[in-house]
């Protein structure tokens, strides 16, 4: 989701708004590159949010940039009957609105623990964290339950949480991703739109357009 539907990272935005966006940001920057332990780095992250407002996930919500192109494909998918979902290790409350706005079928994220009045972050999490390997299992869990074979799944990423997603997928994409993802993926694209991966997945220009005159 994060630096693919939307151009930001939801966790950095959130720490721009309580002040402490640099120390956050250096975190994030280093796990998306492969350099720290996902579920770690999430702990440390999450645990400098603590006692931020709980209204500082609307704020976020509200300055969410979607990529070019992102609305255009999921139209274009979702008439040609394609199932959809973001599987992001962000947060469950801007996954959902990713989702609604986008007309996906799924979201999963990780959950934010709030204080007992609901007013303000603890600084944990709650239920499975979404790392790399969950990332990959849910992939897994949705074609099961869609009744779709794994060689007929396409998945975009661009950080190194997003890899043992990208290999279980039959089409794993890197989306103007970290080097280390770009190395490892089986295909990749660094364009501004996300339309062009419609390309990648064997549709012409034409019948791209048609798509989204169905849509």
């Amino acid at each position: 989701m994060d630096s693919t539907l939307i151009q930001q990272e939801v966790i950095d935005e959130i720490a721009r708004i309580t002040g402490i966006e640099a120390q956050v940001a250096a975190i994030t920057e280093r796990a998306m590159q492969g350099e720290l332990d996902f579920k770690e780095s999430l702990a440390s992250r999450v645990a400098l949010l603590k006692g931020t407002p709980v209204q500082a996930l609307e704020d976020v919500k509200r300055i969410l940039t979607f990529t070019e192109g992102a609305h255009y494909l999921c139209r274009a998918l979702k008439s040609a009957g394609f199932k959809l979902a973001v599987i992001s290790g962000g947060f469950l409350p801007l996954a959902k609105y990713v989702k609604a706005e986008l007309g996906l079928d799924y979201a999963f994220a990780n959950q934010l623990k709030v204080s007992a009045d609901g007013k303000s972050l603890t600084g944990e999490t709650v239920g499975p964290v979404v790392d790399a390997t969950r990332k990959a299992e849910l992939l897994e869990v949705i074609a099961q339950a869609e009744g779709i074979a794994i060689d007929q799944v396409v998945a975009v990423g661009d950080g190194a949480n997003d890899l043992l997603m990208l290999g279980k997928a039959s089409l794993g994409i890197a989306f103007n991703a970290k080097p280390r993802v770009q190395e490892q993926a089986r295909a990749r694209i660094n364009q501004k739109s996300l339309a062009n991966i419609l390309y990648l997945m064997g549709y012409s220009e034409s019948e791209a357009a048609e798509l989204q005159l169905q849509s």
